[in-house]
């Protein structure tokens, strides 16, 4: 992973990380069941794909289910399972035609083997594309990651490939999910909430915010860009002064 800069030519970010949230209160608001919100946050997932596809936005990720998230009621769960397994089914041929690469970060060994299996068929045939990248995280933890990379560098010690005071922050991020792909420059949280909720922890280090009011089944296309200008707006410094920043860009 690398620190990023927005595109000069469009101002766009490269990684843009969103946690879907409201979609339990857009339900309740319109006397639904939960599940009817998240089955509407489909739409918005597909609206935001197709915004950040067109601004030059390299890597989308999407926050799906915490490692939390099993905490809920376990019919909320049970729906949200067979929604994830569907929504694989029947979305990764489209996503392969327009080339768009899934792929799925988080602790897998707790999804039923039907839903593991969905995944790895979604991201064995969008592998080779190269236009975009979306990335799911699901049974996904900010502190779980950091555990898991901690765990091979521990290995890697056991076994004499590495000395303790030798690892590095790079050593480290390196071990994380998406290791492969630049840092997030900027996280979105819908649904009025202003916290980062155990999401990428370590990534979104210098990443600039955005939180909107809206739930996410109402965040489409015209929010989408919104929050975009509004981080084509702002100046990322990683500890500079603005002089210098500004001095790096004449």
């Amino acid at each position: 992973m690398e620190q990023t800069e927005q595109s000069p030519a469009t101002g766009a970010p490269r990684h843009v990380a969103i946690i879907m949230d409201g979609n339990n209160r857009w339900a309740k608001r319109r006397l639904l069941p939960g599940v009817a919100g998240h089955k509407a946050g489909v739409s918005a997932v597909r609206a935001v794909i197709k915004v950040c596809a067109e601004a030059g936005v390299e890597v989308l990720t999407l926050f799906a289910f915490s490692s939390e998230n099993w905490q809920r009621p376990a019919d909320e769960v049970s729906a949200l399972m067979e929604l994830f397994l569907g929504a694989l089914r029947r979305e990764a041929r489209k996503l392969n035609e327009n080339g768009i690469q899934l792929r799925i970060i988080g602790d897998r060994s707790r999804f039923h083997p039907d839903l593991q299996a969905a995944m790895q068929q979604a991201e064995a045939l969008t592998a080779g594309n190269h236009r975009f990248v979306l990335q799911v995280a699901a049974n996904y933890g900010g502190q779980w990651d950091i555990v898991q990379a901690t765990r091979q560098l521990a290995a890697r010690v056991q076994r004499g490939e590495l000395q303790p005071e030798a690892i590095s922050a790079e050593d480290l991020q390196s071990c994380l999910s998406g290791a492969d792909l630049p840092l997030p420059d900027l996280c979105i949280r819908t649904g009025g909430e202003h916290r980062i909720s155990n999401f990428l922890l370590w990534q979104l280090a210098y990443a600039e915010l955005y939180f909107s009011d809206l739930f996410w089944p109402d965040f489409k296309h015209a929010a989408m860009r919104e929050a975009l200008a509004d981080y084509a707006s702002r100046q990322r410094r990683f500890g500079m002064t603005s002089e210098q920043v500004e001095g790096k860009t004449c």
